[in-house]
């Protein structure tokens, strides 16, 4: 019974008084053992433990400012490379791609700005103008960045002064300019992209930070000008000084100097590409707790003490940070993807509350995850079916100059036959909204696409349609025959000097639903094949659908799986053969009929 009240006792105190319990007994029994003896010994680790700490916030926070402006210069690259140099400004506007880039990066970016070599603002968001009289060509900064090409170049912090806008009027900024290559129709010539960086997000990572008793950390340019200081205004006004000209000759490494009748330990970190430090300062007395000297007590009551410290610290650890262990294995299975697995909730209060927070925040991106990846096969899905829906207007216009032409030459006949194929082709093509219809369908559908072909190119080519009844009923895409056909047409019996054949054939065979559309045209070479299923982008042909054969294979896998999808066989000279694999599903069960 009393083991079960304590073990209620120890799992509903909290870790902080758990610590605070163990640490006060080992407090006391030190106290009474060593006392005053230990005073100066505290006092060099004191000293040790402040100059390691203070080498960490250093490290830290060269590595914070470091990151941040790693961020920056990342951003200008995308502007650069991303945005900038594919552009042809003097067809497209590229305001709106910069606007987004600056939407994404606001809190640290205050404007962007993409300045022409003769000092014209081309594009600017947020939108602003150059103050009336500016020449920004005469700015040290103008002719620094046309001058060296290659390199970022950062300013000290100023007011933004350049831009005519009362929203970024009096607002501190650093700004990092580059030169860039702008193209215009033909001709291509250098301009300045430019960056104002807010000052504020820059001094919120110094902010805050202690070193010792009376340490602090304040951060300059190459050439001693102060970037950061915890004592600016001070600074400014003339009310306080700093050892500026010493700190800019100074490389990474920990100085002792002399300033102001101080001594005084000075750590320099360099900051990355800028060329900036990021220096600390602590007076030498704020570094240990006193200069008096004390005589230690006996060895004897020294090793008895350190034993007796030892043992109640290894409990004491043992006790915190076995739970915490188990907790962080549960954490590295969710980090490595894990996210179904059970999280470890034992220990003191505090940690078994994290435990089903971590628990919980991973369900929650589990299933954030999942409609995240849902949302994104809708949103192709909707995409395809919208590429699918246009119709080409050459198509259309050249159809009805048939019709046209037919009926003057009193060809009533075979006008009716085109102009029902007509309507036929177009009724498939809507099927009421549905993405997914039967292969009856689908091949009556290509059916009437190749007479009306075959009318048009005054029966250049011949076609042949041949599927078993066995596969009429069963689910295919719809609108994936016609953009192969259409490809077989224009590209492969166009430019013929024989008679052209067109095959579809359609068989069920082991649980798939196969297609294959022949052709005995010129055929393709290697790199034509690769353009046409390969990761580069397809470019619709102007006398296309604009489907084109990459995205039929792209459709095919959203609505079937990776498993399905087109093969290609072709020679020049010798023709090509186009299979399309389907999975065997009788249409109305697939799950997908609708668009």
């Amino acid at each position: 019974m009393e083991q079960d009240r304590a073990g209620g006792f120890w799992r509903k105190t909290s870790i902080r008084y758990t610590i605070f319990i163990y640490f006060t007994v080992s407090a006391l029994v030190a106290i009474l053992l060593i006392g005053v003896a230990l005073y100066v010994q505290m006092s060099r680790q004191l000293t040790a433990a402040v100059q390691e700490e203070n080498q960490a916030v250093l490290g830290q926070v060269s590595r914070s400012v470091d990151s941040y402006l790693r961020t920056i210069m990342k951003l200008s690259d995308s502007l650069y490379y991303g945005v900038i140099k594919n552009a042809d400004l003097s067809e497209e506007s590229i305001n709106s791609r910069i606007t987004l880039l600056y939407d994404n990066n606001k809190d640290s970016v205050a404007n962007i700005a993409l300045l022409g070599k003769d000092g014209e603002l081309l594009e600017a968001v947020p939108a602003a103008r150059l103050k009336t009289g500016l020449d920004v060509t005469k700015e040290e900064w103008f002719g620094n960045t046309l001058s060296r090409t290659d390199n970022l170049h950062f300013t000290t912090p100023h007011v933004q002064y350049i831009f005519d806008n009362s929203e970024n009027q009096y607002r501190w900024v650093v700004t990092l300019t580059r030169a860039v290559e702008i193209t215009r129709g033909t001709s291509t010539d250098q301009g300045i992209l430019l960056i104002d960086i807010r000052y504020s997000s820059l001094t919120q990572i110094l902010e805050n930070i202690t070193l010792g008793n009376e340490g602090y950390l304040y951060m300059i340019d190459s050439g001693g000008e102060l970037i950061c200081h915890p004592k600016m205004q001070l600074i400014g006004t003339g009310q306080m000084e700093e050892n500026l000209s010493a700190a800019s000759g100074y490389r990474d490494g920990s100085y002792l100097e002399e300033y102001n009748g101080e001594r005084r330990k000075v750590s320099v970190k360099s900051v990355g590409y800028t060329g900036w430090k990021l220096l600390s300062v602590t007076p030498e007395r704020g570094l240990s707790l006193s200069n008096l000297k004390m005589r230690l007590f006996a060895v004897f009551v020294v090793a008895a003490f350190l034993f007796l410290l030892v043992l109640i610290n290894a409990f004491i650890s043992s006790r915190i940070t076995n739970p915490i262990q188990e907790l962080e294995k549960s954490v590295n299975a969710i980090e490595a993807g894990e996210l179904d697995t059970q999280v470890y909730m034992g220990g003191s209060y505090e940690i078994r509350h994290l435990g089903r927070s971590i628990g919980d925040m991973a369900r929650r991106i589990q299933a954030l995850m999942e409609d995240i990846v849902a949302e994104h096969e809708n949103k192709r899905k909707r995409e395809f079916d919208t590429l699918q829906s246009q119709i080409n207007p050459h198509f259309l216009y050249n159809t009805l100059d048939i019709i046209v032409w037919m009926i003057e030459n009193e060809q009533k006949q075979e006008a009716v036959k085109v102009v029902t194929a007509l309507a036929r082709f177009f009724r498939i093509s809507l099927s009421r909204g549905k993405s997914i219809i039967t292969v009856r369908d689908e091949l009556e559908h290509v059916r009437n696409y190749l007479m009306i072909q075959q009318m048009r190119f005054k029966n250049k080519f011949t076609y042949v349609i041949d599927a078993g009844e066995d596969v009429m009923n069963l689910a295919s895409l719809k609108l994936m025959l016609q953009p192969l056909v259409e490809n077989a047409i224009y590209h492969g019996m166009e430019f013929m000097d024989g008679d052209g054949r067109i095959e579809v054939v359609s068989w069920k065979e082991d649980g798939n639903l196969w297609f294959e559309v022949r052709d005995n045209g010129l055929g393709m070479t290697r790199d034509q094949l690769e353009s046409l299923l390969g990761d580069r982008p397809h470019v619709s042909s102007r006398r296309g659908s604009g489907i084109g054969v990459k995205n039929v294979n792209e459709r095919i896998r959203l609505y079937f799986g990776e498993d399905y999808g087109l093969s290609i066989q072709s020679e020049p000279d010798e023709g090509t053969v186009i299979r399309i694999r389907l999975p065997e599903q009788v249409y109305g069960e697939t799950g997908s009929d609708s668009a």
